[in-house]
């Protein structure tokens, strides 16, 4: 039996610069399915080219010949550089909006015809699963969160979920017309197969963090059963991809319970005042009395400090005194994250 092909991904701009930095980004991305060549030359490419199978073809609009269809790609992408649609019968993507979001494109339009079990997907005992929730309201739950995340993410393949009603930080978001936690769940109930590629398409980074942009509209996470939620980590671990995965939870969910159960490590923030501690201790009552008593067991309390400041950018939240306590929780807690 033969062995199967690699996809291979040919990138072709006359613009050097574009093409050489274009495809160290590509390649540093160590989970594409393709084998990438670049050319800045046409002629150069038909001649390499000729008696090879193309998956996908990306070329830039000012350098794209209709002498190209002769090597018969599989699918044809023009890196639109006018605004204006030229060439008709292509996919056309926005050559200058972020690398990411090229990368991405170039992906929805690789599953169109990637029919096969994708290679590279196996079953990862590594994976932890750190869950925060604290029945305690504005305790600074998810910003303590991404601080955490960001800095697990420094030594870690880490990939954050928000589970909240309402996240309140705006870059967290998708952009207009972009993919969330909800197509995520879409994707894995229609087509297990493609999935790993699927989440790729819609994971988005901050500094070294992947994260999943939340749900829309948070009215949807109260209709998801707990199954489809133990799916979609079983799932996300069996890929082998990420070593930490960061569950920002909330009650706007069914199933909060047996996700914190799922958890390696969970993080409840509170404060001092008489309310904080009755409302916590009423939630440890309701876990030992559904027998729940190991999701205690497993349970960091915090107390967070008085911040002055939060940084604006999510990028800064590795800095100021918040970071500095969550820094020093990671020292305390180091066997944990090796």
């Amino acid at each position: 039996m033969s062995e199967k092909r690699e996809p291979v991904l040919v990138l072709c701009d006359r613009e050097e610069e574009y093409a050489q930095l274009m495809t160290e980004f590509i390649r540093t991305h160590k989970d594409v399915p393709w084998k990438v060549r670049t050319y800045t030359d046409v002629e150069e490419l038909m001649h390499r080219e000729q008696d090879s199978s193309i998956d996908v073809m990306a070329v830039s609009e000012r350098t794209y010949q209709e002498k190209l269809s002769a090597l018969r790609p599989a699918r044809t992408v023009i890196l639109n550089e006018s605004g204006l649609k030229q060439w008709e019968g292509f996919v056309c993507v926005d050559k200058y909006q972020q690398a990411q979001n090229v990368l991405q494109s170039l992906l929805e339009v690789y599953l169109e015809i990637a029919d096969f079990v994708l290679p590279g997907v196996k079953r990862s005992d590594k994976v932890r699963f750190v869950g925060l929730y604290s029945p305690v309201r504005r305790c600074r739950q998810t910003t303590f969160a991404l601080t955490l995340a960001q800095m697990l993410a420094a030594n870690h393949r880490t990939l954050y979920l928000n589970f909240e009603h309402y996240v309140g930080i705006s870059e967290l978001g998708a952009q207009a017309g972009g993919r969330d936690l909800a197509d995520l769940l879409y994707f894995l109930m229609a087509d297990d197969a493609k999935f790993k590629i699927r989440l790729q398409t819609i994971v988005r980074q901050v500094g070294n963090l992947d994260y999943v942009p939340p749900m829309k509209s948070g009215q949807n996470l109260l209709s998801i059963q707990p199954k489809e939620w133990t799916k979609l980590l079983q799932r996300i671990a069996q890929l082998g991809e990420y070593e930490i995965v960061i569950l920002d939870l909330s009650e706007s969910m069914q199933g909060l319970f047996d996700l914190l159960r799922i958890c390696d490590k969970v993080f409840t923030l509170t404060g001092e005042d008489r309310v904080a501690q009755g409302k916590l201790a009423e939630y440890e009552q309701i876990l030992a009395s559904y027998e729940y008593k190991d999701v205690l067991e497993k349970t960091y309390k915090c107390m967070v400090p008085k911040v002055r400041r939060v940084p604006e950018e999510l990028e800064q939240y590795t800095r100021g005194e918040l970071a500095d306590f969550v820094r020093n929780m990671i020292r305390e807690l180091e066997g944990d994250f090796k």
